[in-house]
């Protein structure tokens, strides 16, 4: 098997609507957990009506919503009552728009671009998942995890 893209990508994703909020955003990356056979999903691409990718999003940027802004000197305040704090963060963030929260310098790769130059992407810039394009057209997404599961495979093959 070539080591590229297209032979650890993942074509059948799942993407989300900028206009879509942050509640709708949660459901689909459990929806699709649930499709991929229980397999996790952190991050998706985000589109706009004609399947272009427009950004993407990942359970960080929801988790950055969520955190209190002033959260690094809670330990010095002895007085503060933080009782209900996470409903009430969860209650606003439900509506925000992804959009509003998704990254939109997206690094994109080809489906013959090398592994080796996936896993530089990945590490240099702290990437998990990187779209697969094929001009304009997303044609998959390639994983960390698959990534390195496949270079598992071949260092597992060669323990004796």
């Amino acid at each position: 098997m070539e080591p590229v893209a297209r032979n650890i990508m993942v074509s059948n994703y799942r993407t989300i609507s900028a206009d879509a909020t942050v509640a709708e955003a949660v459901r689909v990356f459990r929806e699709a957990g649930e499709m991929g056979g229980g397999r996790r999903i952190f991050g998706m691409m985000v589109v706009d009506e004609k399947g272009r990718l427009k950004g993407m999003l990942s359970m960080y940027d929801i988790l950055l919503l969520l955190r209190p802004k002033h959260i690094h000197i809670w330990a010095d305040m002895k007085d503060i009552d933080i009782t209900g704090i996470i409903d009430t963060v969860c209650e606003r963030a439900r509506s925000v728009k992804v959009g509003d929260i998704m990254t939109t310098d997206v690094i994109t790769i080809t489906p013959d671009t090398h592994l080796f130059a996936i896993l530089d992407i990945m590490i240099k810039k702290h990437i998990r998942r990187l779209p697969v394009m094929e001009g304009d057209r997303i044609v998959g997404i390639v994983y960390i995890s698959d990534l390195f599961y496949f270079l598992y495979d071949r260092l597992a093959d060669k323990v004796t």
